[in-house]
C-alpha cells in the first residue's frame, strides 16, 4: 500500500473557511430563503475595474491571430508587467528593487505556502496568533510541526501574541528564530505596523541570520502617510525579507488570480555545510520547475492596474470597502463594543459581547441576524474571544448587515 504524507494527519478537523461553509450551509439548509449577509472570508463583491477589463479584452482579441496569439509565458511573469511593479510599487517609494526580483504568480497565498519549498526542515518558526491560518498549515503539511494541544497551537512552531494590551504589534522574541512570518496591514486584526516597528525586527533578523516573510496583500489599504507599505522601506530589509503582494484585494483580482512575490538577490541562507547561498536562483529554479506561469489574459489586465486610469478605479475601490469598514467600526463602536482595525485595513476586529466565546458567538450572529462573521479562534489561541468582520461586500448589504446586529443586541 501507497505511504502517505502524515503530517497532514496533523492538521485540525477542518481549514477554518471551509468549516464556516459547512455551518453556514448547515444553516441555510435548515432556513430556506433566509436572506444571509456574508460578512466572512475575505472576497471582494465590486467589479473589476474597467481599465483591467478592457485591457483583458484586447488580450483575449490577441489570442485570436496567430500573429499576436501567446502560448508559454516566462514563469516569472512577463517582463513588462514585473517593469510596473517594480517602478510603481517600490521605486517610487524609494525601495531598491528591481524588476528580474519580482516573480509574478497566481495568488500571494500559494506563493506563502510555495516558499517552503526553498527551506530546510530544522528552521525554527515564528508566527503570529492570531494568524492567517495558511501560514501554520502549510508548515504542518511540510512536516515542520508536531503535534496541535488542546488549543490549537503546534509544538516546534514559535507563536507571537497580538493583544489589545500590544496594539497587536508582534513582538520580537528573546530567542532565535529562523523564519518569521509577519502581516501588516495584518489579517485579521487590522493592525498596522510603524516603520520604527519593521525596522526593529529587520535589526533582530539582521542579526540573527533569519529571514522575515512579509504579507504586504492589504497594502493599498494604508491610508496614514507615515506608514510603510512596504518592508523594503527599511533599511536592511533587502538582507533579510521576502515580500508577498496580490492584486486580490486592490483590484478585485480573487477569482482572476494574479500576485507577485519579491525575491531580493542580495538575500542569502546557510546551506547544510555552513556556507552562504543566494535563494533568488532557488525560487526561481523551483518556479521554473513547479509553475507555468501567470497567463497572458489576466497579466495584462493586472498591468492595466498601473495606468493612470486603473489607478483611479483602484484607489475608488479602496475607499468603497474603506467607507464600509468605517460604517461597521461606528455602529458595532456605538453598540459598546471593543472594536479594533478597519481604519487602514478592510477588516474590523470585535471583542465578543458577553463573554461568548467565538465560534458561540458566530452561531448567535448567523440565528439572530443572518450574518456570518469569522470566529477569532480559527486564526489561533489568542484570537479567543474575537471576531472578525469584513468590509469586502456591497453598501447596501454592510448597512442591513450593520442593522440587523442593532436590532439584536441594541439596548
Amino acid at each position: 500500500m501507497a505511504i502517505l504524507n502524515h503530517h497532514y494527519l496533523k492538521l485540525k478537523a477542518g481549514y477554518l473557511f471551509p468549516e464556516i461553509a459547512r455551518r453556514v450551509k448547515a444553516f441555510a439548509d435548515a432556513h430556506p430563503g433566509a436572506d444571509i449577509i456574508r460578512l466572512g472570508i475575505g472576497d471582494v463583491t465590486e467589479p473589476l475595474p474597467l481599465a483591467c477589463r478592457q485591457a483583458m479584452i484586447k488580450a483575449v482579441e490577441e489570442m485570436g491571430s496567430r500573429d499576436t496569439f501567446k502560448g508559454y509565458g516566462p514563469e516569472q511573469g512577463y517582463a513588462w508587467l514585473r517593469e510596473k511593479i517594480a517602478q510603481q510599487d517600490f521605486q517610487s517609494r524609494g525601495c531598491d528593487i528591481g524588476a528580474e526580483e519580482i516573480f509574478v504568480s497566481d495568488g500571494s497565498k500559494c506563493d506563502t505556502g510555495n516558499i517552503l519549498d526553498i527551506f530546510g526542515k530544522d528552521n525554527v518558526i515564528a508566527v503570529t496568533d492570531p494568524v492567517y491560518p495558511v501560514y501554520v498549515d502549510t508548515n504542518v503539511m511540510a512536516g515542520h510541526t508536531g503535534e496541535a494541544n488542546e488549543g490549537g497551537e503546534y509544538s516546534g512552531l514559535v507563536y507571537l501574541p497580538l493583544t489589545a494590551e500590544n496594539n497587536f504589534t508582534a513582538p520580537i522574541p528573546s530567542q532565535k528564530v529562523d523564519l518569521i512570518y509577519l502581516c501588516f496591514p495584518n489579517n485579521p486584526t487590522g493592525a498596522t505596523a510603524t516603520k520604527e516597528h519593521l525596522q526593529a525586527w529587520v535589526d533582530y533578523a539582521r542579526a540573527r541570520g533569519s529571514i522575515i516573510f512579509f504579507d504586504a496583500a492589504y497594502e493599498a489599504f494604508i491610508t496614514d502617510p507615515s506608514l510603510p507599505h512596504s518592508i523594503y522601506e527599511i533599511d536592511g530589509a533587502r538582507d533579510c525579507a521576502i515580500e508577498f503582494r496580490s492584486f486580490s484585494k486592490n483590484a478585485g483580482f480573487t477569482g482572476t488570480r494574479c500576485a507577485f512575490t519579491v525575491v531580493p538577490r542580495t538575500l542569502k541562507a546557510q546551506t547544510p555545510d555552513g556556507a552562504a547561498a543566494e535563494l533568488w536562483p532557488l525560487w526561481n529554479r523551483r518556479q521554473s520547475t513547479k509553475f507555468n506561469g501567470v497567463s497572458y489574459v489576466v497579466q495584462r489586465g493586472a498591468e492595466a492596474v498601473y495606468s493612470p486610469e486603473g489607478q483611479a478605479q483602484v484607489k475608488d475601490l479602496i475607499q468603497f470597502y474603506l467607507e464600509n469598514a468605517r460604517l461597521i467600526r461606528d455602529e458595532l463602536a456605538a453598540l459598546g463594543w471593543a472594536v479594533y482595525g478597519g481604519v487602514n485595513a478592510p477588516y474590523v476586529w470585535v471583542k465578543t459581547p458577553q463573554n461568548l466565546s467565538s465560534w458561540d458567538f458566530f452561531d448567535l450572529l448567523l440565528d439572530k441576524a443572518k450574518v456570518v462573521g469569522t470566529p477569532g479562534s480559527g486564526f489561533g489561541a489568542a484570537g479567543e474571544g474575537y471576531f472578525r468582520i469584513s468590509a469586502f461586500n456591497s453598501r447596501e448589504k454592510v448597512q442591513e448587515a450593520m442593522a440587523r446586529l442593532t436590532q439584536v443586541f441594541g439596548a
